[in-house]
Formats: C-alpha cells, sequence, structure tokens
C-alpha cells in the first residue's frame, strides 16, 4: 500500500519538516548508564567531558551515516509506569544538556536535535541549550507542564503511546485511543495541530505479539492525521522473533522499518545509522517514488 498524499508541512521558525517525499532518519543518542540496548554514553569510568566528547564523536558519525535529527536522552526508559521513582531532574540535566550544548556547536545547520524527556525542566533547559523538537514517551501524562512548554516554545512535539500499566481491550485500538488522548492534551495545552508527530510507542506495554500486529496495521494510525514516527530498533520482539541477543537485531530491525515505511512511516527512529538510512532511502525509491539518487547522480542501471 502506497502512502497518501502528503501532509503539510511542519514549520517552526526557520527550520520545516516536509512531510511525504522521503523518511526521516532520526538516530538515538543515549546519555545513560543502562539503556537497553547497550549503547549508553554515561558511564562511570568516563568522567563528564568524555561523555561529551564520545557523544560529539558519536553523533558526527551518525550525520555521516545519513541521519537527518538525533535524539537525546538523558534518563532509560526501562523504569516502567507512571509512578515509578524518575530520575532527578538534576541528573539528568547535567547529562544532556552539555551534550546538546556540543551538538549545536559542532553538527551542521540543518540536523535536528530531539530532546527525549517527559519532564518540562528538561526540555526547558534543553530547548535553552539549542534541541529543536520535544520527544516525550509519556505523550504529555507525565508531567502537565510539558505541554505547555512546547505551546510557549512553539516546536515539534513527538507524543508517544505508551500503555504500561494500562488495561487493554485490543493493540491497535488501544494504541489509537492513548494517541487521540494525547493529541488532545496538546491541544488544550496550545500546542499547534501542524506541530504534534505520533509514536505508536512499539515495546511500550505491548506484548511481543501485539507489536507486530500493530505494525502489521501501521497504516490504520494515518487516520489520526499527523506524521508518524516509528521506534522499533532492537525491540525485544524482534529478539524473540530471531532468538538473537539486542545487539544481533539488525536484520530483524530492517525488516520493519522497511515494512513501517511501507505503511507511511514519517521518522525512523534507530540505533544503526547506516543501515537504516540505506534501508530508507531504498524503501523510499519504491513506497514513495523518491528520486533523490537521480539527484544525487547515481548509476542509472
Amino acid at each position: 500500500m502506497l502512502p497518501p498524499a502528503s501532509l503539510p508541512p511542519t514549520v517552526w521558525g526557520e527550520r520545516h519538516l516536509i512531510w511525504g517525499e522521503r523518511t526521516y532518519v532520526m538516530g538515538i543518542l543515549n546519555i545513560t548508564p543502562d539503556s537497553f540496548s547497550h549503547d549508553g554514553l554515561a558511564l562511570s569510568e568516563l568522567s563528564p567531558a568524555q561523555v561529551v566528547s564520545a557523544a560529539v564523536e558519536r553523533a558526527l558519525a551518525m550525520v555521516a551515516a545519513g541521519a537527518d535529527m538525533l535524539d537525546v536522552g538523558g534518563e532509560s526508559t526501562r523504569p516502567a509506569t507512571i509512578g515509578d521513582d524518575p530520575l532527578p531532574v538534576e541528573i539528568e540535566r547535567s547529562r544532556v544538556v552539555p551534550v546538546i550544548e556540543a551538538l549545536v556547536a559542532t553538527l551542521p545547520p540543518h540536523i535536528l536535535i530531539s530532546i527525549d524527556t517527559y519532564k518540562a525542566p528538561i526540555a526547558e533547559a534543553a530547548l535553552d541549550a539549542g534541541a529543536h523538537i520535544i520527544n516525550d514517551v509519556w505523550g504529555l501524562r507525565a508531567d502537565s507542564a510539558l505541554g505547555h512548554v512546547a505551546a510557549e516554545r512553539g516546536v515539534p512535539t513527538i507524543l508517544m503511546s505508551n500503555l504500561r500499566g494500562q488495561p487493554r481491550r485490543d493493540p491497535l485500538g488501544d494504541v489509537i485511543r492513548q494517541l487521540s488522548g494525547s493529541v488532545n492534551i496538546a491541544l488544550e495545552a496550545g500546542i499547534e495541530w501542524a506541530r504534534i508527530i505520533l509514536d505508536p510507542g512499539f515495546g511500550f506495554g505491548l506484548r511481543a505479539e501485539e507489536n507486530l500486529e500493530v505494525l502489521a496495521r501501521l497504516s490504520d494510525l494515518r487516520s489520526l492525521g499527523r506524521p508518524l514516527l516509528v521506534g522499533v530498533s532492537r525491540k525485544s520482539h524482534i529478539g524473540l522473533v530471531l532468538n538473537a541477543p539486542v545487539d544481533d537485531r539488525v536484520e530483524g530491525t530492517a525488516a520493519e522499518v522497511a515494512l513501517s515505511i511501507a505503511q507511511g512511516a514519517d521518522i525512523v527512529r534507530v540505533h544503526d545509522v547506516r543501515q537504516m538510512a540505506r534501508v530508507a532511502r531504498v524503501s523510499d525509491a519504491v513506497a514513495r517514488g523518491w528520486r533523490g539518487y537521480q539527484r544525487a547522480g547515481e548509476s542509472q542501471s
């Protein structure tokens, strides 16, 4: 199934995201010691300066590999439900702000930086440091002030469905209801419709087979009328299908990235940027009729 006509661009300040022509690749930059994917940089053996240096080095590599944007997070999403003890704001801020400042000073200006947080004070500090997008894994349900921060700053906001701790009736219907509720919260807070991006929340409260079911019907989420971000990279349901550990799921991730793009995903959030940028490039050429490779002067054979 081919994606439908593209949505109007998302514009804020001098920046914009054009939907429907190609898929944006978001590289994951975890400034944590306990990432599920074993790629966190906030390790005890590294000084704060070394963490920043390592983050910049990894970011530059991801940009060179094809990342359009980077998602910087300072708290692992392993803690499961609202009400669990969160990482103290001071620690999270100390992890992400120096990294974002260094990225802004180092990366090409067209590369977008997203702050992966559900806390209003962290989002404010990150935006002050130069971040461009807010990515909230709780869909504005964990901190009521975050929606007002996003509205006041006028930045795009990614709202994720998070079904952890929630009763479920059917996977896709529950995801749609969760996202619709978050959209309502966002609009009531003053976030503009055109600056809302939706994430189905693969791995967040969905059982393995439910993740596969939602992915198989991803195109149904286009009825919500907003761009879709898909984050399936290295997720546990891929590991179950392949019987593979977290660091050996690149082919499974590639399959799900390609399938999601065929159904209209607009952003894919990934660890393995080089491989997934290539998957996205070919998927876009097939599913979206993208012809950027011709403009780049590649062989027509």
